[in-house]
């Protein structure tokens, strides 16, 4: 399926895998970029030359597309440029559009995506040079930006801007992304679904409780707010039984994460989500999981995720004639 998305990027898939910690790990990167997707890592909670060596190592392992996650203003404009150099997508996030840090990427040549979650920030977006424009609604799993349900702001945001526009929020069954293809979107950007993937770097316990969730299982909330992106904004949404959780325990830290040759304390109401390296009480941390949550079924490769997604959005709807 060819979109003015995948035309610009050079994948053959139209859907980004959405960056979210250590849980986009570099294997479940490869294999969406590998899958034809645009694959997505994030510089957030990483050491500068420890990122760009990961990028080093993905651009080694995959010949498909590569994104990179921005998520802070104060961005070092060296950094910047040298991720820029790896990468086809510089992705920002969580803070308003910057046309310098757009400048520096696009002298890396890179292109520059970015997302909102509101029309006027996608018109601030487009006018600071940005490539694609990223519409996020409210039902997206983790940091939630606006306030609008991501099908009507789709459409604002369709007619407020002339470059490709992504859908994210509650895209984690084939039926939705058809179906934000339908209304226009150029792709889709997709979290919760490739957490429950074989490559994902998430704890198998936070992929479980992903495959056991129901259809009502997420809340927006501040439970989470210990965080570098909270002192802006403190909503996410995620499990309604981490919240549960994390408001049950008494003590000051919920287990431990590996980091490197180090163990670091996880502390209640963390924003980290739990990783394959983290022991503890890995169901009072911080669950990310947007509103399509009950769709997913099973733990399964990205790339088949991918293939069942592609091929509902390339059936005709089924009141077509």
């Amino acid at each position: 399926m060819q979109t003015r998305f995948t035309r610009l990027v050079g994948c053959s898939v139209p859907i980004q895998l959405a960056p979210m910690g250590a849980v986009s790990s570099p294997d479940l990167a490869a294999a969406v970029a590998d899958a034809g997707g645009v694959g997505t890592v994030t510089s957030l909670g990483s050491p500068p030359e420890v990122f760009l060596a990961r990028l080093d190592d993905l651009c080694e392992r995959t010949d498909g597309a590569l994104s990179a996650n921005v998520l802070l203003p104060d961005v070092d404009e060296e950094f910047l440029a040298a991720v820029a150099e790896h990468v086809r997508l510089v992705d920002f996030f969580w803070f308003d559009p910057q046309p310098q840090l757009v400048e520096i990427a696009h002298r890396a040549g890179a292109l520059v995506a970015w997302q909102v979650g509101s029309v006027e920030e996608a018109r601030a977006a487009a006018d600071a040079g940005c490539d694609v424009v990223t519409v996020q609604g409210l039902e997206a799993g983790g940091h939630v930006r606006g306030h609008e349900p991501l099908f009507p702001l789709l459409q604002e945001v369709l007619d407020a801007v002339a470059v490709p526009v992504l859908a994210a929020g509650g895209i984690s069954d084939p039926g939705t992304f058809a179906e934000v293809m339908r209304a226009g979107a150029d792709g889709a950007r997709i979290g919760t679904r490739f957490i429950a993937t074989t490559e994902s770097g998430a704890h198998p316990a936070y992929k479980q409780a992903i495959v056991d969730a129901g259809d009502d299982a997420t809340v927006i909330t501040d439970a989470f707010a210990d965080c570098p992106l909270c002192a802006t904004s403190p909503r996410a949404r995620v499990l309604r039984a981490a919240v549960d959780r994390v408001n049950a325990i008494e003590d000051d830290v919920v287990g431990t994460a590996a980091m490197g040759d180090r163990s670091m304390p996880i502390p209640r109401h963390s924003g980290m989500p739990p990783f394959a390296g983290v022991d503890g009480h890995v169901d009072a941390m911080a669950l990310y999981a947007g509103a399509g949550v009950g769709s997913v079924d099973a733990v399964r490769p990205a790339a088949e995720v991918i293939a069942e997604l592609m091929a509902a959005a390339d059936r005709p709807p089924a009141h077509a004639g």
